[in-house]
């Protein structure tokens, strides 16, 4: 199947058992030959209709997407969108608490416990991450490199701080290609701070990073106010041919 040509999708929400309690996963299935596997890792507004017509639209392209809600620690699926957090001003104080919380541990037990619910224990997996969901990606390839062979990144966050495990001081052993789009106007995460990361992949020829000007955080989302439409259209477009290969 080419990627210009769409299936239709099947939508289900599993209930999902961890250590912490049950954790919602969306999962988007084409409904004809899987192309392959994908897990998203969401951003800090959480799963709301912006991320789950994301996984949708990955998965008209032929792939079986897996979304774990990693906010389950504070309550089943909760998400905003930008007119709701304008709307509603306790709802940055309640993403600032649950950030505060997040952990590689915890994001990484909420990730294997979705590999075993859906039986993902063998076989090639991709994943891609917005925001926070960067650093899940970066841990994913870094645990299992066997096993998740390609990754993308769209406008990341937390890929460098001032711990012994910050992602930094191990990327430059990742094994799976990765793509990493940043806007260079990103104000939340500017490219200063990414830097130590970029320079410990910039040996790797499995490992791109596109720069788009004029482009703030949070870019991919029609309905937010960063919405940039050429970073957005690029970022797919660069997402798609690495899985391409992956799967390939």
């Amino acid at each position: 199947m080419r990627y210009g040509q769409t299936m239709s999708v099947t939508e289900d929400i599993l209930d999902v058992p961890t250590s912490d309690g049950e954790m919602a996963v969306v999962r988007a299935q084409p409904d004809g030959e899987v192309r392959g596997r994908v897990v998203i890792f969401m951003d800090a507004p959480g799963i709301r209709p912006s991320l789950r017509t994301f996984a949708k639209r990955l998965a008209e392209t032929g792939y079986d997407v897996a979304m774990p809600d990693l906010w389950h620690r504070h309550g089943r699926l909760i998400g905003f969108e930008p007119d709701q957090m304008a709307s509603n001003p306790d709802a940055m104080v309640q993403i600032g608490t649950m950030l505060g919380s997040l952990s590689d541990h915890g994001v990484s037990m909420d990730r294997d416990a979705t590999l075993e619910a859906l039986a993902w224990n063998s076989g090639p997996i991709a994943a891609i991450g917005f925001c926070m969901g960067a650093r899940a990606v970066f841990r994913a390839m870094e645990d299992y490199p066997d096993r998740f062979v390609a990754g993308a990144m769209w406008h990341p966050s937390f890929l460098v701080d001032n711990t012994p495990t910050s992602p930094h001081l191990t990327a430059g052993s990742l094994r799976g290609e990765l793509w990493m789009g940043i806007g260079e106007e990103d104000q939340l995460q500017s490219i200063a701070m990414h830097q130590p990361f970029l320079d410990a992949v910039a040996e790797l020829d499995h490992v791109s990073v596109d720069y788009f000007a004029g482009a703030d955080h949070g870019y991919t989302w029609p309905v937010a106010p960063n919405y940039h439409q050429h970073a957005a259209t690029v970022s797919w477009d660069n997402t798609m041919a690495v899985f391409d290969r992956a799967f390939s």
